[in-house]
C-alpha cells in the first residue's frame, strides 16, 4: 500500500501507479489541469512515466473557464 498527499489530503492505494493512472481514478484524464509533484511541475508529456512513491506530495490545479 502507498499514501499520497493529493492537495493536502492523505489518500491510500493498494498497488503502485503512475499518473496517468492516478488521474484516471480520480476521473480528470480528459480535464486541462497543472501537476506538480514534491515541488516539481510535471508535463502532461511525462505523466505516463511518473510512477508515483509512498509519501509523495501532488498538487493538482483544474482550470476553471469564465468570463
Amino acid at each position: 500500500m502507498i499514501q499520497l498527499t493529493i492537495n493536502g489530503q492523505p489518500q491510500y492505494f493498494n498497488n503502485p501507479l503512475n499518473l496517468q493512472q492516478l488521474l484516471e481514478h480520480m476521473l480528470l484524464q480528459n480535464k486541462r489541469i497543472a501537476v506538480e509533484r514534491n515541488g516539481e511541475i510535471i508535463p502532461r508529456s511525462q505523466f505516463t512515466e511518473q510512477t508515483l512513491s509512498d509519501g509523495d506530495q501532488l498538487e493538482i490545479v483544474v482550470a476553471v473557464g469564465g468570463g
